[in-house]
């Protein structure tokens, strides 16, 4: 029979207490470690590292930028659309004023052909021709007006024909107011002693380009000189 030996071991007070702290203490710095990595890598307050603070402040910087720039771009677009506002403007204000200025150098031409400086008493005058494009096709509105210098003796009286040259297929071609207005003989009445003004709606036939509008003015007093104009066929605005 065998007999079991007694084996003796020193008993150390207190020693697996501190082998459960010491795990304990190195587990929970183990996980404050990864804690603190973790702060870091999420760039949280207190693991944020010089590198991204660089980085951080440079995002700031470039978004002050961009927001000054868009600031910038805006005040330049407004300021180009006021001065493209500013040039249509000037360019309609410059428009109307060669507007006035055409109107008042004719209406001076006028009169001046009335006033008729160093001309006979008795002279006769085309002092105004228009044309201008009526709504129906083909269809024109002429506007003339007669005039004689001022001071004249007594009225004049006379014959008013109006005659329009132009081509058709056939060749040259010259056109009334019989053809063109329906007027008996071609001819229009005239008796004034300052001005008269006509007005005389055309329609001009199909195929027929004119070329230059003639007016001769036949007075029936003797002493007065027959007239005869020619005006290029141009029409008003």
């Amino acid at each position: 029979m065998k007999v079991p030996r007694l084996v003796v071991r020193p008993d150390v007070p207190g020693r697996r207490g501190l082998v459960i702290w010491g795990v304990v203490v190195l587990v929970l710095l183990l996980v404050w470690v990864a804690f603190e990595w973790g702060r870091g890598n999420l760039g949280l307050p207190g693991g944020i590292t010089p590198d991204r603070v660089t980085l951080r402040d440079r995002v700031v910087s470039l978004e002050d930028e961009i927001r000054m720039l868009r600031v910038e771009l805006a005040r330049r677009e407004s300021e180009r659309v006021g001065q493209a506002r500013e040039r249509t403007e000037l360019a309609r204000t410059i428009g109307e004023l060669r507007a006035d200025v055409q109107r008042l150098e004719s209406e001076l031409g006028f009169y001046r052909g009335v006033v008729g400086a160093g001309g006979t008493a008795d002279a006769l005058k085309v002092q105004q021709f228009k044309v201008s494009r009526m709504p129906d096709a083909g269809s024109y509105r002429m506007r003339l007006v007669l005039g004689r210098p001022l001071n004249p003796q007594g009225n004049v009286a006379g014959r008013l024909r109006i005659t329009i040259e132009g081509t058709q297929a056939s060749g040259p071609v010259e056109l009334g107011l019989a053809e063109l207005a329906d007027v008996e003989g071609g001819e229009l009445p005239f008796d004034f002693r300052y001005l008269q003004e006509f007005e005389q709606v055309i329609r001009l036939p199909a195929g027929f380009t004119p070329v230059r509008t003639v007016v001769e003015l036949t007075p029936s007093r003797k002493g007065v000189n027959p007239v005869r104009e020619s005006f290029p066929w141009t029409l008003e605005n």
